[in-house]
């Protein structure tokens, strides 16, 4: 048996015998709260409201690195990424989805903070990347230009 699979196991008898006993509840030991608000918002001001962010600074020191045209809106690779220190959370909202908010993701402290994840587009939209940095927002934004059937056009 290999080391990542024995310490896959060990990880998850500890978790269960402190849930059996009480310790944690299972919400606890899996995922954080929902944020029903936020990612239920159906434009920008109403998920970054949901999410607590109410003066959001555009920075030079968020990146956000995605295509300029994306063939398919079903799999369109974004890369969330800062050198800043103390990052708390960074979600990625696309203006023109039916939800706003696509994905917020906890930093946990000491942890790089930077992320890489496809989402779906239905149409050509913003795409807003945020990081929460010490209680503060700072967001980069990029058009992404979604083409129908992989024309180009």
């Amino acid at each position: 048996m290999d080391q990542g699979r024995r310490d896959t196991l060990r990880i998850s008898g500890v978790l269960g015998l402190a849930i059996a006993a009480g310790l944690i509840s299972p919400l606890d030991a899996f995922a954080d709260e929902w944020n029903k608000s936020a990612f239920e918002a159906k434009n920008y001001n109403d998920a970054t409201k949901g999410m607590g962010a109410s003066l959001i600074v555009p920075s030079k020191d968020v990146v956000l690195n995605a295509p300029d045209i994306a063939e398919n809106g079903a799999v369109v690779p974004l890369t969330v990424s800062t050198a800043l220190p103390n990052v708390q959370q960074i979600a990625i909202l696309i203006e023109k989805n039916p939800n706003t908010l696509s994905a917020n993701f906890t930093i946990p402290s000491g942890t790089e903070p930077s992320i890489s994840t496809r989402v779906k587009m239905r149409q050509t939209s913003n795409v807003y990347a945020l990081i929460k940095v010490n209680g503060k927002w700072l967001m980069a934004s990029k058009e992404i230009k979604v083409t129908l059937g992989g024309c180009g056009g």
